[in-house]
């Protein structure tokens, strides 16, 4: 299908969107009237210069508050249509977008209505021309569509047909499955937006907190087969409202919107008995790898660290200042040569695909920017694609790949730390700078604790802050062309403002994701909404907690005041809340199973560690402690009282 976008969607002038719209792919755009006004082109350059991009003008918009008036009013808005004829003439648009009346003292009878429409449908005929009327979600009389189809009928013009607009339907909880019972030929304008479900006035929710499909709430995947069950077959056109978007890259925007477009028809295609244009998503089984992008100061901190949590050192890159750090299946790659300008920042992820060649196609057909890489010989040929915020994606197969694949033959392995099939280094064993690794420390209980038996098993998640005009975006980017499923958002307090969270997983949550984003912008960003994280999965976190202390590793303290109301609310024993207080060890339980974690103080600015230990089927994030950790991590960052690590003094 045709795809376009309405020039209110992007930010700039109207030259800037329209050559943002052709560059990413669109073939066609809406003209909204407030950019052709402040334009210095003439509507006919406008043709001209949509001709030489490649785009159609598919609609001139909006045209309001028509129908229901006096006759002399009627006479005074057909000149006024008459003169909007001559521009579209001009712009070589032939439909014009009629919005339903939101002015108060106007008729609300319906006959008087279809006839006005009608008088515009005849005058907009003898220009070749016609009128796609849109029931508005706060109309005046007419705020429903299947309300705005019934005077289309009784008008009874071939000229006149209706505007179906997915927010005026959806926002409203319409069914639209009426649409089937609309003419398809009487279907003459298409305009998709997504949105969040907010409880506001339906007007501001449009102006402001529209997005792209995918982006929000409303289920467009069945909105858009019932408009092709009834027939449609014109454009699929984005018409966005939003603030965000309105400040935004117009180039980086559209690419969102076209990106959001082709996941859409994706998702559509079965149901009408088409194939998708693009590859289905691999099945992801876990993260090969995470890289931190260090400096001289931060690679140190780094090693000392991981170091103590029980990583080994075990191989080097052949052509680049990067070490590859493991324990069990968790790989941590240390990249000296892509420093952020923090001492140490999650600069790369690499996930585990069944089918890295496809994962690849599918990211290119979905407008994800590649990543130039440099190659040395023999080096194994990895797509790498750009998330929003920069982070590098790696479709990986660690497993059974081809050799020309295999991303860890790009490493030389390093002596005795060399571990055939990924297996850890073993506890007592001499690390790198001839100390020995963690290892048989003594329990909680007094029992000893072997690396071998609380050990880190793999990464468990991954937490990325976003820049603050790009989360909508990077949900999108990976919902769709990483194939994550999206949980619903929350709002998590921190000390100075609130966090906007969302979890994404995939299927089997073998790769699990937390994005976060400050709920508002501002100088008073929450001290906590740029941090990143890794967690890991292990056996034992008690016993974890233990051998990590004993090797130095910082451990986030948390409040006795915690601890306390665990006891009240849960039936933990005694002597087990006490343990879990003395080494900051959290606690969250679901229907499903419980989770026991700890933190790392920060590895560097903006970095730290969490290691988890899911209990039964615990499939979540230990979100409900995420306040407590983030008021523990501003007070040591701000050196306030009460700010320290497990089992130090405060």
């Amino acid at each position: 299908m045709r795809r376009a976008i309405a020039t209110v969607s992007l930010s700039g002038t109207l030259e800037e969107k329209l050559a943002a719209a052709a560059q990413v792919g669109f073939d066609g755009v809406e003209i909204f009237e407030a950019d052709l006004l402040t334009s210095p082109l003439s509507p006919a350059q406008i043709r001209r210069r949509c001709a030489d991009l490649g785009l159609t003008i598919d609609l001139y918009q909006p045209f309001r508050d028509f129908e229901g008036v006096t006759p002399e009013r009627l006479a005074a808005n057909l000149r006024r249509a008459a003169q909007k004829f001559d521009v579209m003439a001009d712009l070589g648009a032939d439909t014009m977008l009629v919005c339903s009346s939101v002015v108060p003292g106007t008729d609300g009878d319906d006959e008087l209505a279809a006839s006005q429409l009608r008088r515009l449908a005849e005058l907009a005929a003898t220009r070749g021309m016609r009128i796609a009327y849109e029931a508005l979600a706060w109309g005046r009389h007419v705020d429903d569509y299947r309300h705005a189809w019934q005077i289309v009928a009784a008008a009874d013009h071939p000229a006149l047909g209706v505007c179906l607009d997915s927010f005026h339907i959806l926002s409203r909880g319409d069914d639209p499955a009426g649409i089937r019972d609309i003419a398809g030929d009487k279907i003459f304008f298409l305009q998709l937006a997504d949105a969040p479900r907010l409880g506001m006035d339906v007007l501001q929710w449009s102006r402001h907190y529209r997005c792209f499909p995918g982006q929000g709430d409303f289920d467009l995947a069945a909105f858009v087969g019932h408009v092709l069950a009834a027939g449609y077959d014109g454009p699929l056109s984005l018409e966005v409202f939003n603030d965000v978007f309105r400040q935004a890259d117009a180039g980086r925007t559209a690419t969102d919107a076209l990106r959001s477009l082709i996941a859409l028809e994706e998702a559509i295609a079965p149901d009408h008995h088409e194939k998708a244009a693009i590859e289905k998503a691999a099945n992801l089984d876990g993260y090969a790898f995470v890289e931190l992008g260090v400096d001289a100061l931060g690679g140190e901190l780094a090693e000392r660290m991981l170091h103590g949590m029980g990583f080994a050192r075990v191989a080097r890159h052949r052509s680049k200042p990067v070490h590859l750090w493991q324990q069990g299946e968790a790989r941590i790659l240390l990249n000296r040569a892509r420093s952020t300008g923090d001492e140490v920042a999650i600069t790369a992820m690499g996930l585990e695909s069944d089918d890295p060649a496809a994962s690849a196609r599918r990211a290119e057909a979905l407008l994800a920017p590649p990543v130039p890489r440099r190659y040395g010989p023999g080096e194994a040929d990895l797509t790498a694609v750009e998330a929003p915020d920069g982070t590098s994606i790696f479709f990986c197969r660690t497993d059974g790949a081809a050799a020309d694949a295999n991303w860890l033959g790009d490493f030389e392995r390093l002596g005795e730390f060399e571990r055939p099939g990924g297996e850890e280094a073993p506890a007592g064993e001499e690390a790198p700078g001839g100390e020995e690794a963690p290892g048989g420390e003594e329990g909680p209980g007094g029992e000893e604790a072997p690396a071998g038996e609380w050990g880190i098993a793999r990464v468990d998640q991954v937490s990325l802050s976003q820049p603050l005009h790009y989360f909508d975006e990077a949900v999108l980017f990976y919902r769709s062309v990483v194939g994550l499923r999206r949980h619903d958002p929350e709002d998590i307090p921190d000390p100075r403002g609130l966090v906007h969270a969302r979890a994404m997983t995939s299927a089997g949550s073998r790769v699990r994701m937390l994005l976060h984003v400050p709920a508002l912008g501002g100088s008073r960003l929450p001290g906590t909404a740029d941090f990143q994280h890794v967690a890991f999965a292990c056996g034992d976190v008690f016993a974890a907690a233990v051998a990590m202390r004993a090797a130095g590793v910082p451990i986030l303290a948390i409040p006795d005041n915690y601890y306390a109301d665990l006891a009240a609310r849960v039936d933990l024993d005694p002597e087990r809340i006490e343990v879990m207080r003395s080494h900051g060890i959290l606690y969250d339980r679901t229907d499903d199973g419980e989770l026991f974690h700890f933190y790392t103080a920060m590895l560097g600015r903006r970095v730290f560690f969490e290691l988890v230990q899911r209990v039964k089927d615990y499939d979540g994030y230990g979100t409900p402690n995420t306040p407590v950790r983030m008021a523990a991590q501003y007070r040591v960052s701000r050196g306030i009282p009460g700010g320290s690590t497990a089992g130090s003094d405060p």
